[in-house]
């Protein structure tokens, strides 16, 4: 009898489930309407969609945590730190990589239900780009600044992209639980740094809490709900992020501007004309939740088979081939490698693995490249095209952990223009590649336009390392009465390499660095060889600029006399521009003491063995291999 009872009652419950989506959180300060069923009902009027920008470790992903935590969509027990970030290396070096969503219910004072969409955007500026088009799919943002450290460069530049798209911005002054905090100087800096009113500056701390209930009010009452048209005869939505599953192919996140969508409609990528039959949508709760239906104004996910994540590409425009838009939306560009370098395994024999670590990775990342490279010394790899120097080290350590793979890395280089005596112009990124200087008429270079904000007190350091890596001082002005804004030009070639950690040494971590790309300049370019026992190493060949070809040839040589084992012979490493050896170093050789077993008697007996050690040492240099550790070309890589 209570048996039939129970799965009486566990039936009934379940098919209320399908139509009541009510779900008391946690927190009963915040009654929400959660999904259980196949969709969630909302208004578009009750929607609001906004991003968290800041500078690198200003609090953006504490934010994040807070939030979702108080919104009730996850139990106190099943809540981590970070939880947005999904990658182990995003949360061991306590960065964002990749832009990540989450639908947020919440219940009003007045008792109006609300879906908050909320975009947690990546801090560096290696993924601008990737800001930018998670702000193009926001009516609002909530702009972070630290209560200890301030207004910095990345702030600003973020602040630019979400004025570029017309949004509403809410200032929040974060960290005001340090015992370093200075809420009024922090409020002074949104005010003379941002042009904003501080009087709209929320004061929270992330980490414990405080002042973050108010944050979902003003966002309910602060960010305009989206428009739309209300024409339901097109369908018009925008791909900020995608990522891809094992089992269901990519998952793309979207924004829907026009229309609605839902399972079994025919979609269109504009950029490329693919189409696509849609197998579910939904919305982000930690968890993707499917609904029946997406409308204007909402951000979440679809399913449609898509294998390939080459088709699917960061800022396009998604239509229907019976519902199609009449123009795409504007923005759209491929992100653009500025970064090379080339990857070889460890082990020849590890090359097929490393093919299919790239060809997975790549599915999770669109904007890194790649094609086939070789080497004579370091036999088959791959030439691969990174946003930025943290790019490259973000992938190189998720091929070497999540696929197992070592790698050998070579110099990074960027992409130069030559011009050639007929007025051919070509674009290189490799040394291989850089052609006789015989045949070179004119070599361009790309510069950015670097903003650095510090304290005034480092203003002569920071000219100094500037001035080191080439750089031209355009102008400064001050924020504050101690804290000032420097731009400079400079050669991306230059801040490829130890630029930004010698900014912070002299800065003692008070300099916030941004740039954007400014375009090419001419140059006085030099290719750097290497030679290892007089063969040359094309793995090691560097591109730079000649004034400093001298110093970086020097410090090279003397990393790789440390790195490379003895042998037994003498090995000269030399560094050379073309046939003139501009630095040497030489490897002493292992010594046998060929006359340890004369005991005294005439002087010809040695000189004989002597003679003919030497003899047998000159024809084990001439067919002898040096064999080169992986620490070597790691220590190029790394010269002071």
């Amino acid at each position: 009898m209570f048996r039939y009872a129970n799965e009486l009652f566990l039936t009934l419950f379940n098919a209320l489930g399908n139509y009541v989506n009510i779900k008391f959180s946690h927190n009963r300060k915040f009654c929400q309407y959660i999904s259980f069923g196949d969709t969630l009902k909302v208004k578009k009027e009750n929607i609001r969609n906004f991003s968290i920008i800041a500078h690198i470790d200003h609090g953006k992903s504490t934010l994040s945590d807070r939030l979702i935590q108080l919104s009730g969509i996850i139990s106190d027990r099943d809540m981590k730190e970070q939880i947005l970030d999904s990658m182990d290396i995003e949360r061991e070096r306590g960065i964002t990589i990749k832009s990540q969503t989450v639908s947020l219910p919440y219940t009003a004072k007045d008792g109006t239900q609300y879906l908050l969409n909320l975009i947690d955007t990546p801090g560096h500026v290696d993924f601008s780009y990737e800001v930018s088009r998670a702000l193009a799919s926001c009516e609002g943002a909530l702009i972070l600044v630290d209560a200890s450290q301030g207004v910095e460069a990345q702030t600003l530049a973020n602040l630019y992209l979400a004025m570029e798209h017309d949004l509403k911005i809410i200032p929040i002054i974060n960290k005001i639980d340090l015992p370093s905090a200075q809420v009024d100087w922090a409020k002074d800096q949104v005010e003379e740094d941002l042009g904003l009113d501080p009087d709209d500056a929320l004061a929270v701390s992330a980490k414990t809490g405080a002042g973050v209930e108010d944050i979902f009010e003003t966002v309910v009452t602060g960010i305009p709900a989206p428009v739309s048209t209300g024409n339901d005869s097109f369908f018009k939505a925008l791909i900020f992020d995608s990522h891809y599953d094992a089992f269901r192919g990519t998952i793309v996140h979207f924004r829907v501007f026009e229309g609605s969508i839902k399972k079994g409609d025919k979609i269109l990528f504009m950029s490329n004309d693919t189409q696509y039959k849609i197998e579910e949508v939904g919305l982000f709760q930690i968890e993707r939740k499917s609904q029946k239906e997406l409308i204007a104004g909402q951000v979440g996910y679809f399913i449609a088979g898509i294998k390939n994540l080459r088709d699917v590409k960061i800022g396009d425009t998604v239509t229907m081939a019976d519902k199609k838009c009449e123009k795409a939306m504007d923005g759209f560009r491929e992100p653009t490698p500025v970064v090379f370098s080339s990857m070889y395994p460890v082990a020849a024999d590890d090359y097929e693995e490393l093919t299919y670590a790239l060809e997975k990775l790549q599915l999770n990342d669109a904007s890194f490249i790649y094609e086939k490279d070789s080497s004579a010394a370091l036999g088959f790899g791959y030439r691969c095209g990174f946003l930025g120097l943290l790019h490259l080290e973000v992938i190189q350590e998720r091929l070497e952990r999540e696929y197992n793979v070592s790698l050998i890395l070579t110099s990074p280089s960027v992409m130069y223009e030559i011009t050639y005596m007929d007025g051919t112009v070509k674009i290189i990124d490799n040394p291989v590649q850089y052609p006789d200087p015989a045949e070179i008429k004119q070599v361009r270079e790309p510069f950015i336009n670097a903003s650095i904000i510090v304290p005034d007190k480092y203003m002569g350091n920071v000219m100094q390392v500037c001035h080191e890596f080439r750089g031209v001082s355009k102008n400064y002005q001050y924020l504050t009465q101690s804290r000032m804004e420097m731009k400079f030009e400079l050669p991306l070639a230059e801040v490829v390499y130890e630029f930004y950690d010698r900014l912070k040494s002299v800065t003692q971590g008070y300099g916030s660095f941004d740039y954007e790309i400014a375009g090419y300049q001419e140059t006085n370019l030099a290719k750097l060889d290497f030679l290892i026992n007089g063969d040359r190493v094309d793995a090691l060949s560097q591109l730079i600029h000649r004034d400093k070809a001298e110093a970086r040839a020097r410090t090279a040589c003397k990393k790789l006399r440390e790195e490379i084992p003895r042998q037994q012979f003498k090995i000269p490493i030399q560094g050379a521009i073309g046939g003139k050896i501009i630095s040497r170093e030489t490897i002493s050789a292992f010594r046998k003491d060929v006359t340890a077993k004369c005991y005294g008697g005439d002087i010809s007996r040695k000189r004989k063995l002597l003679e003919k050690q030497k003899k047998g040492k000159k024809r084990m240099k001439m067919v002898g291999s040096v064999e080169i550790p992986q620490s070597a070309f790691l220590s190029v890589l790394k010269t002071d």
